[in-house]
């Protein structure tokens, strides 16, 4: 199968010099790591081409890199049900530099791009509705950022008297703790609270 994939591999760098900047096989996966604004053209490719035929878009989904100059990565996940084949495509971007939407390619692609719009905030041109999907309307930041505090901005709670959803600061219940994640086998060098209840 591998040597197959590093043929396909081979095939599609060829094909697509100008927009493909590297591809590999590993653990039995090809990946091909295009320009951002080639998406278009290297996702048609990959469709139309007889060699290819990755007639199926499964995901799109996007990676956070805070430390780099273009911090996401948006990653295609595509399989060609024709030759048996899986291909990962992947490409670089930022806050800033919106990707060309490849929803006249593959219209399931809309939702798949929101939720990178919602959770990333990786733009999309040319997507026909880009909003929110998974967060509430009003909502501030994008949660799988890496540079997202853990406990959110503010809880959203029914309020009975109110009779409405009332959004408040988050309050945390107890303070920070420090696990030690030790192996509950070896056991604890320290009383854990609560024991004591179990002595008596």
């Amino acid at each position: 199968m591998s040597e197959a994939l590093k043929t396909l591999g081979e095939h599609i760098a060829g094909a697509q010099e100008t927009a493909v900047t590297g591809w590999s096989v590993t653990l039995g996966e090809l990946t091909i790591e295009i320009h951002r604004d080639r998406v278009l053209e290297v996702i048609r490719f990959l469709r139309d081409d007889p060699a290819c035929r990755f007639t199926s878009l499964i995901d799109i989904c996007g990676v956070d890199y805070p430390e780099r100059a273009e911090r996401f990565d948006v990653v295609y996940h595509l399989l060609s049900m024709q030759h048996n084949h899986r291909i990962r495509v992947k490409l670089d971007t930022d806050e800033e530099s919106p990707v060309d939407s490849i929803i006249e390619l593959f219209p399931v692609a809309n939702w798949f791009e929101r939720e990178a719009f919602d959770m990333y905030g990786i733009v999309f041109n040319n997507h026909p509705d880009l909003r929110r999907l998974l967060t509430d309307y009003g909502f501030e930041g994008h949660p799988l950022r890496k540079d997202f505090p853990l406990t959110g901005f503010v809880e959203v709670r029914w309020d009975e008297e109110e009779k409405r959803v009332v959004y408040e600061p988050v309050e945390l219940v107890q303070e920070y703790r420090d696990f030690d994640f030790m192996s509950p086998w070896e056991g604890a060098k320290y009383i854990i609270p609560g024991d004591e209840k179990a002595e008596g």
